[in-house]
């Protein structure tokens, strides 16, 4: 798949590049696994010569030497004996920048944590002393996004604070799934463009393995998936132990059950069996992976709340591989493609939500965008756009089918929103369907 987008990501790190050849840059680049921070970073700088360092699990003296042999080939310059300690080079790089400019990309950051955790203090020790009259340009992005945050996030962590730009590289737009579907597969049907979206998420590097593999409509999507050397079915483990640890087994257990519709705490905890608000509030403010969501204008913080997860392509998993591993365990791939077809309507219809709520927020028209139910669960409202500036607000049912969308309905719940919230009186309002054919 050729490379899509990243315009405004691309401008910010050639702009970071120009400021290194006066002011010493440290840019932490920050996202998901499989989410394309190394090759959004390769992409900005492939015009001009850079070291490149990946940090693979070995002994710290045989990184060096694989490091040492990427600073000769690069910069021509011969180093005096064979560095054992990634110090001697760092600080070598950093009095080499005070006369010639260079830029720097550590990737897998992270991992140093397992090979010498000291590296990281005798990083601050050097980059204190020495950036001010440095001209480096200095970037390090990792896959575990949490350790990576939290080296750079954390009073305690000797990081803290020393990067001058933090670089978060999101999922794809919808716009960007949408021009990707419609350069590979002209032809497509809205419903395919719904079931790449569900799945990947935006993902670039799970758009890739579909696109590359000529996988545009939903069947063959699916089918792709649940096959014996599939790298989908082993990829949410893969991503998440190595994120939570040797307690995933809790942190799965919750994504679960949010995931099969769990998604109040009560039912939550009624599943997992036992008490579960530390864990909680990690996957939500450590990790990121779920969000806590309430009614748009509920007063009290701590009612009527539901929990979501946040990544489409972990919502699946656990919707479907997850849960039905015990099927995969025999094989029986035929099985469990008949049961995702069957619930993928309702499972697509609630990422449709989601499409439907990102592609608002990337149109830049709102102040404030959410969604509505009241406490009994009889009126729910998928989405409410507003606009503080020009006083205005519109109400949003969502469906797959555009046939099944009842205006009428929606005005009778808008009534009961005004009524039940006082908010947004003197407002001009507007009431919309929005149906796959809008995407």
């Amino acid at each position: 798949m050729k490379f899509f987008n990243r315009t405004s990501e691309i401008a910010t790190l050639k702009e970071i590049q120009a400021l290194s050849t006066e002011n010493a840059q440290f840019t932490v680049v920050t996202g998901r696994r499989r989410i394309g921070k190394t090759a959004l970073v390769l992409k900005a700088y492939e015009e001009i010569p850079f070291l490149y360092f990946f940090v693979a699990r070995k002994p710290e003296n045989e990184l060096c030497l694989n490091f040492q042999d990427e600073i000769e080939l690069k910069t021509g310059m011969k180093m005096m004996g064979k560095a054992q300690r990634f110090i001697e080079l760092f600080e070598n790089l950093m009095e080499m920048s005070k006369t010639v400019p260079l830029t720097l990309f550590i990737d897998e950051f992270q991992e140093f944590l397992q090979i010498n955790p000291a590296i990281y203090s005798e990083m601050q020790r050097v980059w204190d002393l020495n950036h001010s009259n440095s001209k480096i340009n200095l970037i390090v992005c990792g896959s575990v996004n949490s350790l990576i945050t939290k080296i750079f996030t954390d009073l305690k962590e000797p990081l803290y604070n020393r990067q001058t730009r933090f670089m978060k590289v999101a999922a794809f737009k919808t716009s960007v799934v949408k021009e990707i579907l419609e350069f590979y597969h002209p032809s497509y049907r809205p419903d395919d463009l719904l079931s790449l979206y569900a799945i990947s998420g935006g993902v670039a590097k799970y758009v890739q393995l579909l696109v590359d593999n000529k996988k545009f409509t939903r069947n063959d999507i699916i089918n792709f998936i649940f096959r014996s050397d599939s790298v989908f079915l082993p990829e949410g483990k893969s991503v998440l132990i190595e994120e939570f640890g040797k307690d995933y087994i809790n942190y799965f257990a919750i994504l679960s059950a949010i995931a099969t519709g769990k998604t109040r705490r009560n039912e939550i905890e009624e599943v997992v069996g036992r008490e579960i608000g530390g864990y909680l509030s990690r996957l939500e403010n450590d990790y990121r992976f779920i969000s806590k969501k309430q009614p748009l204008f509920e007063k009290t913080r701590n009612k009527n709340i539901i929990y979501t997860l946040n990544d489409c392509f972990f919502s699946f998993w656990f919707r479907f591989i997850y849960r039905y591993n015990y099927m995969l365990e025999i094989e029986a791939y035929n099985q469990i493609i008949e049961v995702v077809k069957r619930d993928f309507d309702i499972f697509s219809g609630h990422m449709l939500e989601r499409y439907f709520y990102n592609k608002l927020i990337e149109s830049g028209e709102y102040t404030r965008i959410g969604s509505w139910w009241d406490r009994k669960g009889e009126n729910e409202i998928d989405l409410i756009a507003i606009n503080e500036l020009n006083q205005t607000a519109t109400f949003f049912e969502v469906k797959r089918n555009a046939d099944k969308i009842s205006l009428p309905l929606l005005q009778r719940k808008v009534d009961v929103f005004m009524n039940a919230t006082h908010e947004l009186r003197g407002y001009t309002i507007a009431i919309k369907g929005l149906s796959m054919d809008d995407m």
